[in-house]
């Protein structure tokens, strides 16, 4: 398990390297100065000059690279252009904000997913089932941008029952709480189908193995098998989607934070890009991508937990 663990750690490391690179060479290959994009056309030479050097666009490619690495090192993700200020400390603002509408929207989609998913296999081939698929394919069908701009223009514009924009009010509970209910809906609507189709072939694959025969063979009954002893197998290659689609909401929560006006790091990037702020952008598309990587091996370590034909494998690579 600890080379398994060492392997994968490994593995994140490389692809968080290499996006640092890709970042950075995109810098380079964008025509014009990024100094000049984040300063606008009125900008004086005297002025480009400077921010350059503050950026440190003056020095050869491989330096800023390895100056780049050195301050994530220590944490320093660079400087805001436009407001001074730490780029570490306005995306920490932020993230939180964003981790919990991920959560909700992901919670709410699971919750929902893997009872249908297991419904659908205990009334496998029924009218049931048929439902079951038919809401499966609707839900991944529609984006989810489209889901939010619907939802607030229904819920909030035309009902009137929940916040259009925002994320309530300081120290309010219940109105952090309403103002999240749209964007959670809108962010987690797409995931109930695909969980709840991963967990439906999951479980018809286990409802052949032997272990299940026998537990049938003993009269137990079919609707324990499915939650007892089935459930927990097949929800191992649910886990590692749950660890994948937590790191793939995070992107899909730019726009629905536009959408909503809630404060996030999808909302910050959007203001920095259309600023050309450049250390805002690589500052939180490099921990967008840490987060990715680090769910995504928590899932595979998690699964190589439960399931020990995946160290069984490792070992005999």
């Amino acid at each position: 398990m600890l080379a398994y663990t060492i392997k994968r750690i490994g593995l994140g490391l490389l692809i968080l390297i290499g996006v640092m690179f890709a970042m950075y060479a995109a810098v380079f290959i964008v025509p014009g100065n990024p100094a000049r994009a984040a300063l606008g056309p009125r900008a004086t030479q005297e002025m480009i000059d400077r921010l350059t050097r503050e950026m440190g666009l003056d020095q050869p490619y491989i330096i800023q690279v390895y100056n780049f690495f050195a301050n994530v090192l220590t944490g320093n993700l660079g400087i805001d252009v436009m407001s001074n200020r730490p780029v570490a400390a306005e995306i920490w603002e932020v993230l939180p904000n964003t981790l919990i509408l991920c959560i909700a929207g992901l919670g709410w989609a699971t919750l929902l997913a893997i009872p249908l998913g297991c419904l659908a296999v205990l009334k496998r081939g029924s009218w049931v089932d048929r439902v079951a698929s038919l809401i499966s394919v609707g839900t991944i069908s529609l984006p989810y941008y489209v889901v939010a701009i619907y939802a607030l223009l229904i819920f909030a514009v035309k009902l009137n029952w929940l916040p259009a924009i925002g994320d309530g009010e300081d120290g309010d509970i219940m109105s952090q709480v309403q103002a999240l209910i749209l964007p959670a809906f809108a962010i987690g609507f797409t995931w109930v189908g695909y969980l709840a189709r991963l967990v439906r072939a999951s479980m018809l694959d286990v409802m052949g193995e032997p272990h299940i025969r026998t537990a049938r063979a003993f009269g137990v009954p079919e609707w324990k098998i499915v939650t007892k002893y089935g459930l927990r197998i097949a929800l191992i290659p649910t886990l590692s989607l749950l660890a994948v689609s937590l790191g793939g909401l995070i992107s899909s929560a730019v726009f629905v934070e536009v959408i909503f006006s809630r404060p996030g790091i999808g909302k910050l990037v959007t203001s920095a890009v259309a600023l050309r702020n450049y250390p805002v952008v690589m500052g939180a598309v490099l921990v967008m991508t840490a987060i990715y990587v680090t769910l995504t091996i928590a899932a595979d370590l998690l699964i190589a937990r439960l399931d020990p034909r995946i160290r069984d494998a490792f070992r005999g690579a």
